[in-house]
């Protein structure tokens, strides 16, 4: 990690070739698009231009596409992967950050095509283990989803 002129760490976005380091996710369901800022050890800003192109809004719902709160949900939990993943140095390890639990999931207002989603993590609990975060998407500022959840940093499947 790189440190600025007063000895801080350099807390600068991640395109989305470094967001690929990170994640194991790939299309379809790759939900972060650009890290904005990463504090590590703290939190993440990340976002995900949500496009008509997108999959899911071929069936939910035809006429008035909208995400699904469950993916505003799984790209928080992506932009948390890149923090745990970055914060306790385990890109290319094969390391995988894995659900284990949502708690407090609340839908605000709904996401369409077209939108910059913004997503704000920050840890509530870490260890190398197991951590607990907190999230929150929004659109121009207007929540659309809060939620807590839990991860697991675990192994990946053997082959």
């Amino acid at each position: 990690m790189s440190e600025d002129k007063a000895g801080s760490p350099d807390t600068g976005g991640y395109d989305i070739r470094k967001v690929l380091k990170a994640l194991p996710h790939r299309y379809p369901l790759l939900l972060v698009d650009r890290v904005k800022s990463i504090d590590l050890g703290e939190r993440i800003h990340a976002v995900k231009a949500v496009s008509m192109n997108e999959q899911f809004f071929q069936g939910h719902f035809p006429g008035r596409p909208i995400m699904p709160g469950v993916l505003q949900i799984e790209a928080l939990a992506q932009a948390a992967g890149v923090l745990g993943i970055e914060t306790f140095e385990l890109a290319g390890t094969g390391k995988l950050v894995i659900f284990m639990a949502i708690e407090n999931a609340k839908f605000r207002s709904p996401v369409e095509p077209g939108c910059l989603l913004d997503l704000e993590v920050e840890f509530t609990r870490k260890s190398t283990r197991v951590c607990k975060f907190k999230g929150r998407a929004s659109v121009d500022g207007n929540t659309t989803c809060d939620v807590e959840f839990t991860a697991m940093i675990a192994d990946a499947p053997a082959d």
